[in-house]
This record gives structure tokens, C-alpha cells and sequence, in this order.
């Protein structure tokens, strides 16, 4: 090792531009000629700052209306429950096909008439349709929305009491 041939970098001096052509970074100073970033006080243009024009941001068209997070609720009609008799819940509903699925919302909309005697324990039913299942006979209770553990468990349950008899 030589001592002219040591890369010392911390004795480097920072370069001073703008001071003259010998300098190396004289007269424009890397900056190029012309135009608003070879002027003075160039950083401090906005974000998405466009040379003037309209800015991307408000150029690029937004999404129309609102989308909610929450999911809808599926609908059932009473005279799609005039087949199903009994306790009627969101298992009951998914096995016979009126809905998607049996953790899903459901709510009850009169159309029709309802015949069958039925104690329906769902989301949602509108007064008109609780009317009607009272008419014939029924009950409505409003219950939460079946969570897959929940019913798991109450599943497990019921399989042990039918052993234990």
C-alpha cells in the first residue's frame, strides 16, 4: 500500500456549483438550460404538480356512488316458505335452495299468500310479512347471523344428545 494511492473519502470537499466554468459545475450547474426546474425554488412544487395543467389527480375520472362493506341481504318470499313446515331457520332455507348461503342475511318480503303454519327464526322480515305468518298461525323471532362455529357447536350438540338417547 502507498500513501498516494489511499482512498480517503471523508476528506472529499463538497462541490460548489455555480461558481464559474474552471469549477466544473459552473453556469447552469447541472441543471440544464431553461424551463421551471432549472429556476430557484423548483422543489417546492406540489405533489402531482403537472407544469401548470391539470394535475392527474383531478384528471383521472373518481368512482360514482358508494359501495358498502356490509353485505346485502338475501331476500325470501312467503309464498316460497308455504312448502317448508315447522321451525324454519337459515339451515332450513339453504337446504331447501332459497338461499346462497346458510351464514348469509336473509330477509323475509310478503308476496303471495302463506298456508303453512310455520315458526320462522331468521335476519329480517318485514311487517307485512310477520303479519302474514301470524295470520297463519306462526311466529317470527329475530336472531343473529349464524357464525360457522357457532353453528358447528350447536351441530356437535345435537348429535350427542340423539347418542345419549
Amino acid at each position: 500500500m502507498k500513501y498516494n494511492e489511499l482512498n480517503v473519502s471523508a476528506n472529499t470537499r463538497p462541490s460548489r456549483k455555480g461558481r464559474g466554468i474552471s469549477a466544473g459545475q459552473g453556469k447552469t450547474a447541472g441543471r440544464g438550460t431553461k424551463g421551471q426546474k432549472s429556476r430557484t425554488g423548483h422543489r417546492k412544487m406540489p405533489i402531482g404538480f403537472m407544469g401548470g395543467q391539470r394535475a392527474i389527480m383531478q384528471a383521472v375520472p373518481k368512482l360514482k356512488g358508494f359501495k358498502s362493506i356490509h353485505a346485502k341481504a338475501e331476500v325470501v318470499y312467503t309464498d316460497r316458505l308455504n312448502d317448508l313446515k315447522g321451525d324454519i331457520d337459515n339451515f332450513a332455507m339453504y337446504e331447501a335452495g332459497l338461499i346462497s348461503s346458510p351464514y348469509a342475511k336473509v330477509k323475509v318480503i310478503s308476496r303471495g299468500e302463506l298456508t303453512a303454519k310455520i315458526n320462522l327464526t331468521t335476519q329480517f322480515a318485514s311487517k307485512s310479512a310477520v303479519e302474514a305468518i301470524k295470520k297463519a298461525g306462526g311466529t317470527f323471532k329475530k336472531v343473529a347471523v349464524p357464525t360457522k362455529k357457532i353453528a358447528e357447536d350447536s351441530r356437535k350438540g345435537s348429535k350427542d344428545d340423539k347418542k345419549s338417547k
